[in-house]
């Protein structure tokens, strides 16, 4: 298993803690951010393949911001893959 950590910007949260397993999402944890909506986020991905995550999270929006919590967490997947 492998464990990544991914310091956020622009979004309310301040990092994301990442399990990854065989290509498999096992764990998403914020670091802040809204309670309800980034554990609902992380529920969802779990046991997504990163590469399906990435497609569903990418480019969502928080009001006016150029990201969100979830675009945050594809951001951070990318850049897992890209690592690869």
């Amino acid at each position: 298993m492998e464990h990544i950590t991914y310091k956020t910007t622009g979004v309310c949260s301040r990092a994301i803690h990442i399990d990854i397993e065989d290509g498999i999402v096992q764990k998403v944890e914020y670091q802040g951010g809204c309670s309800g909506n980034t554990q609902g986020v992380a529920a969802l991905v779990r046991g997504m393949k990163v590469e399906e995550a990435i497609e569903r999270l990418s480019g969502i929006r928080c009001g006016f911001k150029a990201s969100s919590c979830p675009d945050q967490l594809s951001v951070a997947l990318r850049e897992y893959l890209a690592s690869k």
